[in-house]
């Protein structure tokens, strides 16, 4: 990890940081019993300041943010939605979407959209908080991020051994992906959100200012075709890149900075 790392972004009149030497946990080396529950810790710390009440009659989601690690590489588990669904098509986007009235909580909610839409068993996952604070979307829905570890298949859950072993990978080619909703699957590594040839200043909601992500060669078979007028068919990333912006890539920041890899 280099010893000190500073990228600034000028957005209107607000900066945003990215510090390496600050992160909590690393973002190269595989995760950890111990890494875990640091970010555990961390999000339940930021949960305390950044409580939102259930708003009577307002329409609400929730997602997974799906952490695991692939070939010892920690990262997340990202879609390319399908281009066939009526909202968000093309788009890079996490596991969830609309609670539905049986769904026992949001977290269930956003459980069962994942088994659903790329295959992942509840007790594959390590529930590792809530955390926020949600943002509507621009369809009008409240949306309610959870983060995950995920576990391969078949694999346990266990408290033994040293907080620091790694812990086991996944394989992308094991998910089993709905066909109708979801069109890829890829594993975004954490290093991505450091990396000044990826990332992009924009600003969430032209408010607040966010790191956009460049995933374009992490896609298989992606190649990016712009329209006259400038924007992508696939997504709406700068110059026919594929990208994780808008909510997806607002909470992906607010991860980051929960992390103190971004300030």
């Amino acid at each position: 990890m280099l010893s000190r790392t500073l990228i600034t972004a000028a957005a209107h009149t607000s900066t945003l940081h990215i510090q390496l030497s600050t992160s909590i946990i690393s973002l190269t080396s595989p995760f950890t019993r111990g890494s875990l529950r640091t970010l555990q810790n961390a999000i339940i710390a930021h949960a305390t300041t950044s409580k939102t009440p259930v708003t009577s009659g307002e329409v609400n989601a929730a997602v997974l943010v799906p952490l695991c690690n692939v070939d010892g590489v920690p990262g997340v588990l990202l879609e390319l939605r399908g281009g066939k669904l009526r909202s968000h098509a093309g788009e890079v986007s996490f596991p969830g979407g609309r609670v539905d009235p049986a769904d026992a909580s949001f977290l269930a909610a956003a459980l069962r959209e994942t088994q659903e839409e790329v295959g992942l068993d509840h007790r594959q996952i390590d529930i590792l908080g809530q955390f926020g604070p949600p943002e509507r979307s621009l369809m009008g829905l409240r949306v309610w991020p959870y983060v995950g570890f995920v576990y391969p298949r078949g694999s346990h859950h266990t408290d033994t051994g040293s907080l620091d072993d790694p812990l086991p990978s996944i394989s992308l080619s094991s998910l089993t992906i709905s066909q109708a909703e979801v069109a890829t699957v890829f594993h975004l590594p954490l290093s991505a959100f450091t990396s000044p040839a990826r990332i992009r200043p924009d600003m969430f909601r032209a408010a607040n200012p966010y790191w956009a992500i460049d995933v374009s060669d992490l896609v298989e078979g992606f190649e990016g075709v712009n329209d006259p007028s400038g924007h992508s068919e696939v997504s709406d990333g700068k110059a026919g890149r594929l990208e994780v912006w808008g909510l997806t890539g607002w909470y992906m920041s607010l991860l980051m900075r929960i992390l103190k890899v971004y300030t």
